[in-house]
């Protein structure tokens, strides 16, 4: 029995955790790139562009693209090259109805649970995304916006929800570029003020109505774009 615990002990440290651990990585960074807003509609990517700006192999990031592909992140456009799909109307109103629960929820649940700390991360955002309204940013709006929701969303002590969060902005979030030539990231900022307020005062209808505001509006802003 020794023998065998050491055979299966030495099978355990050669297994290969190390390629696991760089191809989650390399789908953490693409992941995020998109969330972030680094891939709008209309970009194409390719596997070696990305492998060089990840200094890695082409096999983590086809691994990535897989299963970023299979979540309809993204898609093969032609050939080698990749993008963000194009999305109708029925489905983008489908991923709405359904962020609507989700993320209203997890507001909800946040603000029975949020701390000082993620409430002063809130306030930052804040700032973010004012100062990147005022110098036209953006990227960096996109990027405050993603923290400032998921800071709330995380605060909900429900990592399922966050999950799924994810996988539905992984979806969407492409199309949050499409919003800078209107004002929706001006309504959206005072949506934000509101739930931050409302978090504050643990306020858990108000917190959440205005997080389904901010939903609604880009909402109403990308379907007249999309119809």
């Amino acid at each position: 029995m020794a023998v065998a615990d050491a055979v299966v002990q030495a099978n355990i440290r050669s297994a290969p955790v190390e390629r696991d651990t760089l191809q989650e990585r390399v789908y953490d960074r693409l992941a995020n790139l998109i969330l972030d807003g680094g891939v709008p509609p209309g970009k194409l990517i390719t596997i070696q562009s990305l492998a060089e700006a990840f200094g890695v192999s082409a096999m983590p990031v086809r691994e990535a693209l897989k299963r970023l592909i299979a979540s309809r992140a993204l898609t093969v456009v032609s050939g080698r090259s990749i993008g963000v799909p194009p999305i109708t109307l029925e489905r983008f109103a489908d991923l709405r109805n359904v962020r609507r629960e989700i993320e209203g929820a997890a507001t909800a649940w946040a603000a029975k649970r949020i701390d000082a700390d993620s409430l002063a991360s809130l306030e930052r955002d804040l700032a973010r995304m004012d100062k990147a309204i005022a110098s036209g940013e953006t990227t960096a709006y996109l990027r405050a916006n993603r923290s400032f929701h998921f800071t709330i969303y995380r605060a909900s002590g429900s990592p399922v929800s966050v999950a799924l969060i994810e996988s539905l902005w992984l979806q969407i979030s492409p199309y949050f570029n499409l919003l800078q030539g209107s004002d929706n990231y001006v309504l959206a900022n005072s949506s934000h003020r509101l739930a931050a307020d409302a978090l504050k005062r643990s306020d858990a209808a108000s917190a959440k109505a205005a997080i389904i505001a901010d939903i609604e509006r880009a909402f109403d802003v990308l379907a007249s774009m999309l119809g």
